[in-house]
């Protein structure tokens, strides 16, 4: 009764708000969407999502869209109701990518038509069902990560395993039928009966029966050792505890149903079965939830689309981890030989505290994980761990030898003893490796779906904080040159929400960096003035200069930036008087949160004050004081927060009529943003409101003398707009244009490798093709091959590095294409017994790792927008 009464309330609210036509027109979904949304506020929810979808007649997708439409007030839908429908929208995503690959791989492993000996209660229809409610209730009982796409696939493929070996060697396709034949030849119990013992037969599969499961792993690019934990430690035990009585073989659809089903009535969620009957409520919506991508991104509208299907959500998780896999399995679980010299180098050995600390985060992290995951899948959870180690150790060794390079000194004791940096490299690695794992289904349409083990998960595992992580970031990104594509943006947009809000959290290192900044020079010292600005962010910094920092009270001398030369690695004691010197790490810190928060602010006022252009440097004026002067406005905040309540200000007084109900629909179309931004915003202790609220009880509050400056007619000085540069490693999504005059662009590379049989080789493309050209028209004669050709030849552009280092730059050889048979990539000279295809790999790699570190070394080449 509660719900009907309250539901009816927003109904009539929704029916009488500007523009209603549309909810008018769709009363019954109005009306479902609104008892949906009351029963989740007030924990009353009587029916599940399917049930509520089936008497509505709608579907998931339409219903998240049309959900979405309604919350055109901030107050209509909860961020508790926000929480609840993301939630479902990630299960429901992996679970349709599930089932799409457990359809095409049923039919890939069974015939469709099999001789007339096998009985009629194994048709395709009977097994296709009875796998995946199995699957169903597997997930459901061992999986407290309802989104984790990876792991939920190898539990499928574990389900796939066990019931083909449960089916008669005539029913199957090769290779799985060869696989059946050689466990049935190795004595291995595959036709068990009615009245079989269950624990008897399958202690018999688990000690022969690894032939089926090499198959699946093969076939579909997966881990096997992973695959083989996963069935023993969680799929064994869960067979087990469910005692389901075998009939002919194969579990009973009717017992495997009523445990799903009570399952599914608990949750109050989606009910998977209907999959099966390819129900319209389950059924993807084509505009909705459309996976096509048009490439390249900056086509003219009037040319014809060249639309490429992207890989399917579960073979693009398992290539990514195949690649991190292959890099990997050349690295080692200890410290290197080279890394042990580094050691031995230090003033005071940190090998000892090295492995000490990797031991106790594994126990930390194995305890972690299987808390979030099931007690089940700590082993798995372990071996994750184990790859970042191996990718820590391998970083680790990478920043020294640049480091030594850099600073010519071999003496790194002050940074290898330093706690803080160690556990920020290892989160860093294990985060990557989580990252790769963590997948989400609905990441494959560009959308930046988090898991529940999603950053900032492992600061939490870790005991770190943010900005302490932050700082390891783009060092860590610099140093591996083989992370994915996927990884590195992965990576940037945790450096985006570390400077957006966590480094903002109480307790975070950032406020007492500022607080004494501002003692420094008294209260004139800015973290980061405003006059530098305008000025390119080029940096030398690394991350040893970020964490050696200067932190220290003003009693005491800040410790150097690079490794340190003293003999104990500590800063002496100075007389009172001596002032700390500026930190390092703050001040970048400003400098990359000014351009974020610029970016942000440019972003959202090109949607909606287009046609006021002269509001724009007024409102990064106010925006750009408030971080540096009224910063504590950002504690438990977030800089989008900040940002909105500036722009409305500043309309506000400007006379330009501009709602926060208009600023809060256009910020949700923007890219990585979340609704509790605006609905839930910190008052004071305690106690949290819309941005609305925040923005009249705090904001205004603050800055009404700074805010009415801007009507006057003396205004504030203008803040200069940041230098907005390339990011420092940032792969590109749209062509790059070669700079030569000439209308050449060079397409980025994508998914380029397939890994089968343990190697990598190239798919479907060769190097040479994977060179997409356009020069503005189609063409597919050799003429215009060589006329790109003799255009490249002929031009006199050289590629020049960015002046980072003090020595002249050397510029780059031009790179030609191949002409008469000779390829002069870098014009390096080769031994007479190397042959041809020896030469080529040299040059492409030479030539590959000096475009990637010009790339890397320039940070202040084109300008692009901060998300790509």
């Amino acid at each position: 009764e509660s719900v009907r009464e309250k539901a009816w309330k927003t109904y009539e609210s929704l029916s009488a708000v500007d523009g209603a036509l549309a909810y008018n027109k769709k009363k019954k979904e109005t009306w479902g969407v609104c008892i949906f949304i009351v029963a989740i506020d007030l924990d009353e929810m009587t029916f599940t999502f399917t049930e509520l979808l089936k008497s509505i007649s709608i579907s998931v997708c339409t219903f998240f869209q049309f959900l979405k439409e309604v919350d055109v007030n901030m107050d209509t839908v909860s961020t508790k109701v926000d929480s609840t429908v993301s939630r479902l929208k990630k299960k429901y995503d992996v679970l349709l990518a599930l089932y799409h690959k457990f359809e095409r791989t049923c039919g890939l492993i069974y015939l469709e038509q099999p001789s007339s000996e096998i009985s009629a209660e194994l048709s395709s229809v009977l097994v296709l069902k009875n796998y995946w409610i199995t699957f169903l209730l597997a997930k459901g009982k061992v999986l407290q990560v309802e989104d984790d796409l990876v792991i939920s696939f190898q539990l499928l493929l574990c389900v796939l395993d066990y019931f083909i070996k449960l089916s008669p060697p005539a029913m199957l396709k090769e290779p799985y039928k060869s696989a059946v034949t050689a466990v049935t030849v190795n004595g291995s119990a595959r036709t068990p009966r009615r009245g079989q013992n269950r624990s008897t037969r399958t202690s018999k599969q688990i000690d022969t029966d690894t032939k089926v499961i090499e198959v699946l792993c093969k076939e579909h690019d997966c881990n096997l050792d992973e695959v083989k934990n996963v069935y023993f430690t969680s799929f064994i035990p869960f067979l087990n505890s469910i005692g389901i009585v075998a009939s002919n073989g194969l579990p009973e659809v009717d017992v495997l149903s009523k445990q799903y089903d009570e399952l599914y009535l608990k949750n109050k969620d989606i009910d998977a079965r209907l999959f099966l009957d390819h129900d319209e409520t389950l059924q993807p919506d084509v505009t909705a939830c459309s996976q096509l991508e048009r490439t390249p991104l900056k086509n003219n509208p009037d040319e014809e689309l060249n639309l490429i299907l992207p890989q399917t959500p579960v073979r693009a998780a398992m290539n990514n981890i195949q690649q991190l896999i292959m890099i990997l399995n050349s690295a080692t679980d200890k410290p290197s030989d080279t890394l042990i010299i580094y050691f031995n180098n230090c003033t005071v050995n940190p090998k000892d505290s090295i492995l000490k600390r990797v031991e106790s985060l594994d126990h930390i992290f194995k305890k972690k994980f299987a808390e979030a995951v099931g007690q089940g899948w700590a082993e798995i959870g372990s071996q994750r761990y184990k790859l970042g180690v191996r990718l820590y150790y391998r970083v680790m060794e990478s920043m020294l030898k640049s480091e030594e390079e850099r600073l010519s000194v071999q003496n790194f004791s002050k940074l290898l003893n330093d706690n803080v940096f160690h556990t920020s490299l290892l989160a860093c690695a294990v985060e990557v490796v989580m990252a790769t794992y963590g997948r989400n289904a609905s990441q494959s349409d560009g959308t930046s779906a988090e898991t529940d083990l999603s950053f900032p998960w492992i600061l939490n595992v870790f005991d770190l904080k943010a900005f302490d992580f932050y700082k390891v970031i783009e060092s860590f990104i610099k140093a591996e040159p083989s992370l994915t594509r996927e990884m590195i943006k992965h990576l940037e947009r945790c450096e985006h929400r570390i400077m957006e809000s966590l480094a903002w959290q109480s307790g975070s290192p950032l406020f007492h960096l500022i607080k004494q900044s501002k003692e420094r020079e008294g209260q004139t010292d800015q973290p980061e003035p405003p006059s530098t600005l305008h000025l390119p962010l080029q940096h030398n910094h690394t991350a040893a200069d970020l964490y050696l920092s200067p932190v220290r009270s003003p009693k005491k001398k800040a410790p150097p930036l690079g490794a340190t030369s003293t003999p104990d690695g500590q800063p002496a004691a100075t007389p009172q008087t001596q002032k700390p010197q500026k930190s390092t790490s703050l001040s970048l810190f400003y400098k990359k949160v000014y351009l974020l928060a610029y970016l942000r602010l440019h972003t959202l006022f090109f949607r909606l004050l287009s046609e006021h252009p002269d509001l724009e440097p007024l409102i990064w004026t106010l925006f750009q004081h408030t971080l540096q002067n009224e910063y504590e406005l950002m504690r438990d905040r977030h800089l989008d927060q900040i940002m909105m309540c500036s722009m409305y200000g500043i309309c506000k007084v400007k006379n330009v009529d501009l709602r926060f109900k208009i600023i809060v629909s256009a910020y949700k179309e923007l890219p990585n943003t979340n609704q509790e931004t605006f609905k839930r915003v910190l008052i004071r202790e305690e106690q949290y409101d819309s941005i609305i609220v925040f923005y009249n009880l705090v904001f205004m509050q603050k800055l009404k003398t700074n805010i009415l400056q801007y009507a006057s007619n003396r205004p504030p000085t203008l803040s200069p707009i940041p230098h907005i540069p390339r990011s420092p490693y940032q792969f590109s999504n749209s062509p790059r244009r070669v700079p030569a005059g000439n209308n050449i662009y060079i397409s980025p590379l994508k998914s380029p490798y397939k890994f089968s049989d343990g190697f990598q080789s190239p798919t479907k493309m060769t190097p040479r093709s994977r060179i997409l050209v356009s020069i503005g028209e189609s063409f597919g004669t050799s003429e215009k091959f060589q006329k790109i050709n003799q255009m490249v030849c002929n031009s006199d552009c050289q590629l020049k590095r960015s002046a980072e280092v003090s020595a002249a730059p050397k510029p780059l050889k031009r790179l030609r294409f191949d002409i008469e048979g000779q390829d002069e990539a870098d014009g390096s000279k080769h031994l007479p017994q190397e042959s041809k295809f020896q030469q080529k790999l040299a040059e492409m790699t030479s030539t590959r790792t000096r475009m990637q570190k010009q790339k890397l070394n320039d940070g202040s080449d084109t300008s692009a927008s901060e998300e790509k």
